[in-house]
């Protein structure tokens, strides 16, 4: 929430499809809402009335349903930091490392092209596991 000359102002949020980032919904001249992601480079803009009805659902439900406590568990999660560019992504089968000797699980690989970082899995406690 924002402060505006003293009224309380209720941000309105939607996540990235691409990173869950929470993004501010705006409006476009015509009042049809539209979200933008500018570290991913996304856009979503609602075009039909029957879309923006659901949007405008989706959208008001968010807080009453925990859905930003839900993301950011499933971000804590499922999402890890590679040390070699520390870029964040999500985990995935199709990324998994195994040791090439005995196939043991040694982490997940870096989707950055010409990155050969391996996430290592960590616990909530930080150790590898």
């Amino acid at each position: 929430m924002s402060s505006r000359s003293g009224l309380l102002i209720t941000r309105e949020l939607f996540p990235c499809p691409l990173c869950a980032r929470g993004l501010d919904v705006r409006q476009t001249k015509k009042r049809k809402p539209y979200v933008i992601c500018d570290p991913c480079g996304m856009q979503l803009f609602v075009r039909t009335k029957a879309g923006i009805n659901r949007f405008e659902g989706l959208v008001s439900d968010s807080a009453s349903r925990g859905i930003w406590e839900r993301l950011e568990e499933l971000r804590r999660q499922y999402q890890v930091k590679c040390p070699e560019c520390g870029n964040k992504f999500w985990i995935h089968p199709a990324r998994v490392k195994t040791n090439w000797m005995d196939g043991s699980f040694e982490g997940y690989r870096c989707p950055e092209k010409g990155c050969k970082g391996v996430a290592k899995w960590e616990t909530e406690e930080g150790k590898t596991k």
